[in-house]
């Protein structure tokens, strides 16, 4: 059997040769993955903006918490114990220059100690990698999908609330904004929220700062949402930008005042039917033209005077939007586009385990997720140099890329990865490395 060598990026300033016998590393990728960081001044930064008071107590630095909290969901693990244990690892300890392990009690206490000022440095630092991230992809049009999402907890964690919740009605949670730039899956802002807090509580504010945050070349901006974002607000703030937008339409009559519509039949094999009315809510300065399209949502058979009939029972679907030249069923087109969304919050909460590691501290668990937020998108940052990595999934890229068992050996003054030569995924595995390297 022979070994494929990995040198370790020692001129980074961010690996220690300390070892003195051949060690196991269970995530030879996140060798890699530091590799990129390095590049990207992310581990720079983070250990300027977050510099540590030192004690006689004080064993590990800010920055090597913080890292360790990224590396570890960037790996899938989640829980303060894991992480602790995830730190052990040799090639982590590389990379956060660490004599020992981490314990989780230094974790959770270093990350609460950041404080409310901590989390709001760190989601301003975040917002601004994220756009010079968006201004190195050269797009001058995008399109955010907005969202929001429900994070369960159990427990009495502080800021958590009863609030909307679809998979455990009752418990409390916290609900995270989130907005998406589509075309390159990348997670671009996100406020940390309680449960409480309805889905569009905050928005105009939220996207004031994704608006001064844009890079000048984005000239136009597609602005794309669900309907729990249905207000006359957030529409005031996305005409003031200038943003084209479409945002489900939600109204307590709402059905009672699409049935009153004129509608025409554009499909009638299906019975597909459109219509557009103008609407002007009591709190709007001015009136907007909706959107709406019907369908076929089943055939039910009812009795009338005897007469046995077939008759539709009809779903709607209701759009306010700046493309005043497409049609309701175009409209409806585009806003299913947004379904994909879904899929990233999914890898997001999921797969890099944001919102999975709690302490009590609100504002420690606001860092938690930012940090997670982070790791996930480094995962896509690494994976969009390529367009095979790119549609994959967070959870596949770990599998393939950084859960891949290595030895690491110290040779002279250089510690060497030594990865398996036959490992099925290895011209994968060369290929983001040779791309990583040259970037």
């Amino acid at each position: 059997m022979q070994d494929t060598k990995r040198r370790l990026n020692s001129k980074a300033g961010i690996v220690k040769s300390s070892f003195t016998s051949s060690k196991l590393t269970l995530y030879s990728g996140l060798n890699v993955v530091a590799k990129y960081m390095n590049r990207q001044g992310l581990i720079k930064t983070i250990s300027k903006e977050f510099p540590t008071q030192r004690f006689n107590a004080t064993k590990f630095d800010v920055n090597q918490i913080m890292l360790s909290v990224v590396l570890a969901s960037m790996s899938g693990i989640n829980r303060m114990c894991k992480i602790s244990t995830f730190t052990n690892d040799g090639l982590v300890r590389s990379i956060l220059k660490l004599t020992k392990g981490i314990n989780e009690n230094a974790i959770s206490i270093g990350l609460k100690n950041l404080g409310q000022s901590g989390a709001r440095h760190l989601q301003s630092l975040l917002l601004s990698k994220n756009s010079g991230w968006l201004k190195e992809a050269g797009l001058e049009s995008i399109t955010l999908d907005a969202d929001s999402t429900v994070k369960s907890v159990c427990g009495n964690q502080q800021g958590a609330a009863k609030g909307f919740n679809t998979t455990k009605k009752g418990a409390k949670s916290y609900h995270p904004l989130l907005v998406f730039v589509s075309e390159m899956k990348l997670l671009y802002h996100s406020w940390f929220r309680t449960g409480s807090a309805y889905t569009s509580n905050g928005i105009c504010e939220f996207l004031k700062e994704v608006e001064g945050s844009l890079p000048k070349k984005i000239k136009k901006v597609f602005f794309r949402a669900d309907s729990g974002f249905f207000s006359g607000a957030l529409l005031d703030i996305l005409e003031s930008f200038n943003w084209d937008y479409l945002i489900k339409v939600k109204l307590k009559n709402l059905v009672k005042l699409l049935e009153k519509q004129s509608w025409v039949v554009i499909d009638k094999k299906n019975n597909i039917a459109i219509c557009e009315f103008e609407y002007k809510a009591g709190s709007w300065e001015k009136a907007r033209v909706l959107k709406a399209i019907r369908t076929v949502k089943e055939y039910v058979e009812t009795d009338f005077f005897g007469i046995s009939k077939t008759i539709p029972v009809y779903q709607y679907a209701c759009y306010v939007s700046s493309y005043n030249e497409l049609d309701a069923a175009e409209l409806h087109q585009s806003y299913k586009q947004r379904s994909t969304s879904e899929t990233w919050i999914e890898q997001v909460k999921g797969q890099a385990m944001a919102g999975a590691t709690l302490t009590d501290d609100f504002w420690a668990n606001d860092i938690l997720w930012q940090l997670s937020i982070l790791a996930y998108n480094i995962s896509v940052m690494m994976r969009n140099k390529n367009s095979k990595f790119k549609r994959q999934e967070h959870r596949t890229f770990v599998e393939w890329f950084i859960n891949v068992p290595a030895k690491m050996v110290r040779s002279g003054h250089v510690t060497e990865i030594k990865m398996y030569e036959h490992h099925f995924y290895k011209k994968d595995w060369e290929e983001l490395d040779r791309l990583v390297s040259a970037a």
